[in-house]
């Protein structure tokens, strides 16, 4: 099984999240859209709330997801041939009808082809889940990335309180559970209590800005 790193920012960096009916919405589309069907319900969904009323047959595996004001982070695996760009076809197009119907814009709201980063060495695999699940500390610890972070706890605290990624679910707190197959980075990350102290642990490290560069 091959995994993937997949990300994608907005046009010029702008935001492509503006509240949170648009953070629900794209958490809804990464489940919605992955289905070789059409999309059943492209509604604007009420809270984490999905429809499991029909037989869904998935294009992708998602281990993981982050979602940030002006961009993704997904790992991902095929789990039919063509299924990924097919995925993301439909999740970049489906979800930018939806933000310039809502915005009344038009035109491309994503920046280019989506990037695409096979898992290829041992580093970036034990690595790419937790650094897919830290990006929400740009926002308050941004010191995080060259790991300077002086207060684990509150860096912790903070990753906790972060609706937008499948970090939650990966602690044990039901989130969006729907979205992920989280066996495979399950058995890397361990136990909820084992993968805390490995990630504040990351925080901790001081050769963290090294092994970001791995990743982007």
């Amino acid at each position: 099984m091959e995994l993937w790193h997949v990300l994608n920012r907005g046009v010029e960096k702008r935001n492509v999240v503006l509240d949170d009916q648009d953070r629900f919405r794209f958490i809804h589309d990464l489940f919605v859209f992955n289905d070789t069907s059409p999309a059943q319900n492209i509604a604007q969904p009420r809270r984490e709330v999905f429809d499991f009323s029909y037989q869904r047959e998935e294009l992708v595996r998602i281990h993981a997801f982050c979602l940030m004001s002006n961009h993704y982070h997904l790992l991902l695996s095929e789990k039919i041939a063509g299924g990924m760009p097919r995925f993301l076809q439909k999740l970049n197009m489906g979800y930018t009808k939806y933000f310039n119907e809502r915005r009344g814009r038009t035109g491309t709201l994503w920046q280019g082809k989506t990037k695409k980063i096979l898992i290829e060495n041992d580093a970036h695999y034990l690595y790419i889940p937790y650094y897919i699940h830290l990006n929400p500390l740009d926002y308050t610890m941004p010191e995080w990335r060259e790991g300077r972070v002086k207060d684990v706890h509150r860096a912790l605290r903070e990753l906790e309180m972060y609706r937008w990624s499948s970090h939650q679910d990966y602690i044990g707190t039901h989130n969006f559970p729907a979205v992920t197959h989280r066996t495979v980075v399950g058995e890397l990350l361990g136990s909820p209590s084992h993968y805390q102290k490995e990630i504040a642990q990351i925080i901790k490290d001081s050769n963290l800005a090294t092994a970001s560069s791995l990743i982007e």
